[in-house]
């Protein structure tokens, strides 16, 4: 059974004050957009659980620049995260594939005395799920999701992998499952649901797929839309090597439906719909079964980061209530894992 507990966790790294963090943007803007260049209108993004987020005006004269500051404060052993500098080689990437992505404008270095991140283009619109499911404004979005979404992931699983090579090391890269497991033995938890799940996958496991970029987190809560739809996919910390169906399954989540559980599709749309837009934009054919693969593997992954996120606040690592819930949380997701084995949830 999974959950032997090797020892503590390393502590996180500590964060700057803001004031601190504010000169040494201001110094690092000033270094490469000329001595004249200011940081103006600098606000603490309130979302976002895996890196700290700030908001700011780059000055240039009468020109002003909404830009998006990315501090990595999530560092501890067996993360599901990569770090900040393939997360921004990525971003250039996928908008070089035409994948809508926040514009990447520059990453840190060590002279900037800002630890590990980088800077993006500001993109306006909406990323609350609710809002977004639920509001009579997007309801023109929601009735093109399935489109939009299907040919995004076409497009960003047409790139050529030998692209993103640097993240063929990475655990999820080489075998997903088994990183899972790595990391439900390094909390310490047991849950039996989540291992009869396993022993499911590991009896169905599909044959050998092509491997292909994966942005890894893709979902309603990480995409900027607006009322015609989405205008880019945020939080590439989770991307990796490996098989199309994985990001058709996690969007597919129910976790993902909020409720809307008529609408498998991130709750906006039908498969059908999704699964012929990303043939369409890839040129492969969507195996049902294999996707079903993936969303079984799927629940196991977010009970996992739930596992993850709720050690960070009772040991003391990183205090948050939202952090506190996921714990709560893995009940709900062992729950629906067992009804959609069992064939009662679709």
């Amino acid at each position: 059974m999974h959950g032997v507990r090797p020892g503590m966790n390393a502590p996180a790294p500590a964060l700057d004050p803001l004031a601190q963090i504010t000169e040494r943007l201001r110094v690092a803007v000033q270094r490469r957009f000329g001595a004249q260049s200011a940081v103006d209108r600098i606000e603490v993004a309130t979302l976002g659980g895996s890196n700290r987020t700030l908001l700011f005006d780059l000055v240039e004269g009468a020109a002003r620049r909404r830009l998006v500051f990315r501090q990595e404060t999530y560092r501890l052993p067996n993360s599901p995260f990569i770090p900040p500098q393939p997360q921004f080689r990525l971003l250039q990437i996928a908008q070089g594939h035409g994948v809508p992505v926040p514009t990447p404008v520059f990453e840190f270095e060590p002279e900037d005395e800002l630890d590990r991140g980088y800077v993006v283009g500001y993109v306006a619109g909406e990323t609350l799920p609710r809002r977004l499911l639920l509001d009579a404004c997007f309801a023109p979005a929601r009735a093109v999701f399935c489109a939009q979404a299907g040919e995004i992931l076409g497009r960003l699983h047409s790139v050529d992998p030998a692209a993103a090579a640097f993240l063929a090391t990475t655990p999820d890269s080489q075998d997903p499952l088994a990183a899972q497991l790595a990391r439900l033995d390094y909390y310490g938890e047991a849950h039996p649901a989540l291992e009869l799940a396993v022993r499911w996958l590991e009896r169905h496991r599909p044959a050998a797929p092509r491997r292909v970029l994966l942005h890894g987190d893709f979902r309603n809560g990480n995409m900027i839309m607006g009322p015609e739809g989405i205008r880019a996919v945020l939080d590439w910390e989770c991307s990796h090597l490996g098989a199309p169906m994985e990001d058709l399954g996690w969007l597919c989540l129910r976790s993902w439906r909020f409720g809307h559980h008529d609408l498998p599709v991130a709750g906006m749309g039908l498969r059908a719909e999704f699964y012929a837009a990303y043939a369409d934009a890839s040129g492969y054919a969507v195996d049902p079964e294999e996707v079903r693969w993936w969303e079984i593997f799927g629940f196991i992954r977010w009970m996992v980061l739930n596992i993850m996120q709720a050690h960070g606040h009772w040991s003391g690592e990183r205090r948050s209530p939202a952090f506190a819930a996921c714990g709560r949380n893995t009940c709900l997701i062992e729950y629906e894992l067992l009804m959609t084995l069992l064939g009662h949830y679709a």
